[in-house]
């Protein structure tokens, strides 16, 4: 009986996921990336480690539908308020605390986070999970808690560097705690052999390749990171988390000083060391949202507790708190569901300026998030390469080369056209750089070039005309052109493949 509250909770999760999601939105353009890996399976990729390709080998077998694409971010968010519900009964939380604690979940960003089929929801479930793990194996000391959490570690690094980053919060928690006695047990040695073991195919393929995840966290730091300031992090954590802040504070302040949590004080020191170490690398906003969904667990449960000593003050809280998590959400709304169409999300832009919600990795405002401009004007793109493709003569179509300027681009012609006879499209852009074809043994007679660059190739090509450019306004793809060039002239060739060789010898070979 006491899983079927916390299993209710994560069906809820599903179905919410489906239900308040406007279809004006297309995939978001990381999607197709993640996609695209699913066509070309391996133990490692420029961007993240293998566990995503496995997904989308899985989803483009069963069609590639716009279901099985967000069935995966899904179906980890229902699993994680499922184990959110199952945290806070381990921690002594009745029906009540179950339900603040799993509607705190649903009613932060976590459903914006579920709605996108990229790592991140994976890597929030294993977070959440390992957390779980560890407070069972505190309560029991039952050794199989420990080699499920170096099972779900070893999958985190299949799923997402940044798990590296919990794993040393874990470590310092312990470190900090009494129970660092468990780092000396064979239990734990087997759990970090398990998680090693498990990492270790994409270990070998790093090192086969150069470690091409160093110049991944240089670029990123460079292009992105550098844009985000410490109080925009820190603003960003109270609104991500907003409905849920009266939970998860006191889940905070009750992991470090509720002398019936001391044993699991290490857990509030994961948090601690999480997000202070995200601080100080400069991490992206939503990297901490993987630490949250324990103190949801924990703060409800020490409420419940708290309350049931104080019974006036309990009956207004207990049916207050939930009530105040929804209405938190309220004003949040259109930036936690995509329910809103991008006409009426850029007419309420002004109201939510100060919030930085609109705030891009350029680190400028915007008139919609970054999230919802990258979903749009895709098939737009794919449709109308597909038409150029077309009008190409029968006798020379299939000697086309699509060359694209970013991931985005080539895997959303990609992914529209995959019952369509048009060859993949390419770009120089991530992991792209290990699936171009090798050079053709007769030279290309067609070159259709996606880009938003002003042209400069026309004299290398007998006829070089621009046949299509994105209209959506919202969209931030917007002025993408889709440029045919006939007859190219050997020196294009000799360039296209020279800088293949070059951008993919720039991450191979960065020290």
């Amino acid at each position: 009986m006491k899983r079927h509250l916390p299993l209710l909770f994560a069906l809820l999760k599903f179905l919410l996921g489906f239900a308040l999601a406007s279809r004006a939105y297309e995939l978001q353009r990381d999607e197709y990336l993640y996609l695209d890996y699913g066509r070309h399976l391996a133990w490692g990729y420029l961007e993240v480690p293998p566990l995503t390709a496995l997904q989308s080998w899985v989803t483009l077998a069963l069609g590639g539908g716009y279901f099985w694409v967000k069935f995966w971010p899904s179906l980890w968010g229902a699993a994680t308020v499922y184990v959110v519900g199952r945290a806070a009964q381990r921690l002594g939380g009745g029906p009540w605390a179950v339900a603040l604690a799993c509607l705190c979940y649903l009613t932060c960003v976590y459903s914006r986070l579920n709605f996108l089929f990229q790592p991140n929801s994976f890597e929030v479930l294993g977070f959440t999970l390992s957390c779980y793990l560890l407070i069972a194996y505190l309560q029991d000391q039952r050794p199989r808690y420990l080699s499920g959490l170096g099972l779900v570690l070893g999958l985190c690094l299949l799923n997402k560097y940044s798990a590296f980053f919990f794993i040393a919060a874990l470590l310092a928690g312990l470190l900090l705690t009494p129970q660092r006695r468990l780092l000396l047990t064979p239990a734990a040695w087997g759990a970090a052999g398990l998680a090693l073991l498990l990492f270790l195919p994409n270990l070998l393929w790093q090192l086969r390749h150069g470690i091409p995840f160093l110049h991944h966290m240089a670029l990123l730091h460079d292009t992105q990171l550098v844009h985000v300031a410490v109080a925009e992090f820190w603003q960003d954590q109270v609104l991500m988390c907003v409905s849920g802040l009266v939970v998860w504070v006191p889940g905070l302040l009750a992991l470090l000083l509720y002398a019936p949590f001391r044993p699991y004080r290490s857990v509030g020191f994961i948090f601690l060391g999480g997000l202070l170490l995200l601080t100080a690398l400069h991490g992206k906003s939503y990297y901490a949202l993987g630490y949250y969904p324990v103190l949801f667990a924990a703060g409800a449960a020490w409420l419940e507790a708290w309350l049931a000593a104080r019974p006036r003050l309990s009956r207004w809280l207990r049916p207050g708190l939930p009530l105040l998590a929804v209405l938190l959400l309220v004003p949040l709304f259109p930036f936690v569901y995509t329910v809103f169409p991008p006409a009426r999300m850029a007419r309420i832009d002004e109201a939510y300026r100060a919030t930085g919600f609109n705030r891009w990795e350029d680190g400028k405002l915007h008139t919609l998030p970054q999230d919802y401009a990258d979903m749009l004007g895709w098939q737009e793109l794919a449709d109308k390469t597909w038409q150029v493709y077309q009008s190409l003569p029968d006798s020379s179509r299939a000697r086309t080369l699509i060359l694209c300027a970013n991931y985005g681009q080539a895997g959303a012609i990609n992914y529209y056209n995959r019952h369509r006879a048009l060859p993949a499209a390419h770009s120089f852009n991530g992991s792209y750089l290990y699936w171009f074809p090798p050079r053709p043994a007769r030279p290309y007679r067609h070159v259709l070039i996606i880009d938003d660059e002003p042209d400069s190739l026309g004299t290398h090509f007998s006829r070089y005309q621009r046949r299509a450019t994105v209209l959506n306004p919202y969209a931030r793809e917007q002025g993408t052109r889709v440029t045919l060039g006939t007859n190219p002239d050997a020196a294009i060739h000799e360039q296209v493949y020279r800088e293949h060789r070059q951008a993919l010898a720039e991450w191979e070979q960065h020290n």
